[in-house]
C-alpha cells in the first residue's frame, strides 16, 4: 500500500492549481471569437460551463467518501459499476486525456518562456522549450513526490497574483460598465447566432484538470474526508478567479485587442498598468501558473498507469505496478510510460499547431471525458435509490445538474472541425480497455 503523502491543502491546491494556470490566460480571445466578441455571453457561457464542474464535483464527492482505492475515476467505475467500464474509462483516460492534455500545457509553457526571452514563439521552438520543462517536471516528481506537492502549494499561491491584479485592475479602472451595457443590449442577436455553442471547447479546457485529483485520492491523508471537501471548496474559487479574470482582461487592454493579440494579451495588460519591467515580472508569474498546472498533471498522471496495472488492466501490469523502495514507493515504470505517451502528443500537438490546425489536440478529447462521467453521475443516482446517499441533493439534484452541464459541453464540442475525427479515435481506444479487462479474466 502507498505512503499517504497529501494533506487537504494539497488536494485543494492541486484541484485549483490544475484548472487555473494555463486555459484561462490563453482561451480567452478564444472563447471572444466564439461569442463575437460579446463578454457578458462569454461570462455567460462560464457560467454554464460551471454546472458540470460544480456539481460534478459534488457527485463526484459522493463517490469519493466511499472508497480510498487508487485510480480515482477508474476505481468509482470498478466499484460502483463494473471493471470492464472501469477499463475501458482508464485506457482512454491513460492516451486520449491526460497525454494530449500535458502535450499541450507543456506547448503553452513554452510559448510563455519564449515570450519571456524574446524568442520568435514558433510551433517548434514552443514545442522544444515545452518538451525540455516536462522532462525536468517528470524527474521532479520522480525524484521526490513530496517535493512535487511543496511546489504545487507554491505555484497555487503564486499563479494567483496575475489572476487578481489584471482582474482588480482590469474592473476597477477599465470599460467594464461600457461594455456590459453594449453586450446587454445585443444580448438576444448574440445568443440568436449558434456560433457562440462553440465557447463550450476552450471553456472547458479552461475549467478541466478538477477531476485529475481523484487519481491520487489513495496519497492523499484521510481521503475519505479530504478529497470531497477539496472537490466541493476548489471548483467555487476556480469560477471566482475565472468570472473576474476574463471580465477584467477583456475592460483593460479591449475586446478587439484580446482577440487580436491571443495569448499575448496578458502580456499587454500587464505592460499597459505595470510598464515593461512590471509587465515582465506578471509574466514570471504567469508562467509558474502555468507550470504549476503541468505539475499537477504529471503528479496525477504517473499514478495512471500504475492504477490500472493495479487491476491488471494493462499488458505487462506486473512490470508496470513495481514500485521502487529507493524512491519512496514511485511506480517508475508507470511513470516512464507516462512519460512516454506525454512526449508523443507532444509531437501531435506540434504537427497540428504548424498545420494552423483551429483550437488544439487537447479540446476534444476533454469534453468527450464528461460523456465517461455521466455514467458515474447515474451511478450516484442509483446509490441514492438504494438508499447509500441519504441527500436528496447529492443524490438527485446534483448528479442531474452534472449531467445536463456534461450534455451541454460535449454538445458545444460538435461543431469542431476534428471532433468526429477523435470520436472515432476515442471509442476505439475505449473499446479496447474494455475489451482487454475483459479477455484478461478481470470482468465481473
Amino acid at each position: 500500500m502507498q505512503e499517504k503523502r497529501y494533506g487537504l491543502l494539497t488536494a485543494i491546491t492541486m484541484i485549483t492549481g490544475i484548472v487555473i494556470g494555463s486555459g484561462i490566460f490563453f482561451k480567452s480571445d478564444d472563447v471572444l471569437r466564439y461569442t463575437n466578441g460579446n463578454m457578458l455571453l462569454g461570462i455567460l457561457v462560464f457560467l454554464i460551463a460551471a454546472i458540470a464542474i460544480v456539481f460534478g464535483s459534488l457527485t463526484f464527492s459522493q463517490l469519493a467518501s466511499r472508497t480510498d482505492e487508487p485510480g480515482g475515476l477508474i476505481g468509482y467505475a470498478e466499484k460502483f459499476v463494473n471493471k470492464r467500464t472501469a477499463g475501458a474509462i482508464g485506457w482512454f483516460q491513460l492516451t486520449m486525456y491526460f497525454a494530449p492534455l500535458i502535450g499541450v500545457v507543456s506547448w503553452v509553457t513554452g510559448l510563455y518562456l519564449c515570450q519571456l526571452f524574446g524568442i520568435e514563439s514558433t510551433p517548434k521552438n514552443s514545442s522544444l522549450i515545452g518538451f525540455i520543462v516536462l522532462c525536468i517536471i517528470f524527474l521532479l516528481n520522480i525524484l521526490s513526490a513530496r517535493l512535487g506537492g511543496v511546489f504545487q502549494n507554491l505555484a497555487m499561491i503564486v499563479k494567483l497574483i496575475p489572476l487578481i491584479l489584471i482582474a482588480l485592475v482590469g474592473l476597477f479602472f477599465g470599460q467594464a460598465p461600457e461594455i456590459i451595457a453594449k453586450d446587454a443590449s445585443v444580448m438576444k442577436e448574440a445568443i440568436a447566432s449558434p456560433g457562440w455553442i462553440a465557447a463550450f471547447a476552450p471553456i472547458a479546457f479552461s475549467f478541466d484538470g478538477w477531476s485529475v485529483s481523484t487519481t491520487i485520492c489513495h496519497e492523499i491523508k484521510n481521503s475519505k474526508r479530504n478529497l470531497p471537501l477539496a472537490l466541493i471548496f476548489a471548483p467555487f474559487i476556480v469560477l471566482l478567479c475565472y468570472v473576474m479574470y476574463f471580465a477584467g482582461i477583456t475592460s483593460l487592454v479591449s475586446v478587439d485587442t484580446v482577440m487580436q493579440q491571443g495569448n499575448e494579451s496578458t502580456y499587454l495588460a500587464a505592460t499597459k498598468v505595470f510598464g515593461s519591467i512590471g509587465a515582465r515580472l506578471i509574466l514570471i508569474f504567469v508562467i509558474i501558473s502555468v507550470i504549476g498546472t503541468l505539475n499537477g498533471l504529471v503528479l496525477a498522471y504517473i499514478q495512471l498507469p500504475y492504477s490500472l496495472a493495479y487491476r491488471g488492466m494493462l499488458p505487462c501490469s506486473d512490470a508496470l505496478k513495481k514500485q521502487s523502495e529507493k524512491l519512496h514507493g514511485i511506480p517508475i515504470n508507470s511513470a516512464i510510460l507516462a512519460f512516454v505517451l506525454s512526449s508523443i502528443w507532444i509531437l501531435i500537438n506540434y504537427l497540428t499547431q504548424n498545420a494552423n490546425m483551429i483550437g488544439d489536440v487537447s479540446e476534444v478529447p476533454i469534453c468527450l471525458s464528461y460523456l465517461m462521467f455521466i455514467i458515474l453521475y447515474i451511478t450516484v443516482m442509483k446509490l441514492k435509490k438504494q438508499g447509500e446517499i441519504k441527500s436528496v441533493f447529492m443524490g438527485y439534484v446534483a448528479p442531474i445538474l452534472a449531467i445536463i452541464g456534461s450534455i451541454i459541453i460535449v454538445t458545444g464540442t460538435l461543431s469542431h472541425p476534428s471532433f468526429w475525427f477523435f470520436a472515432v479515435i476515442g471509442t476505439i481506444v475505449a473499446s479496447c480497455g474494455f475489451w482487454y479487462t475483459k479477455s484478461s479474466g478481470n470482468a465481473s
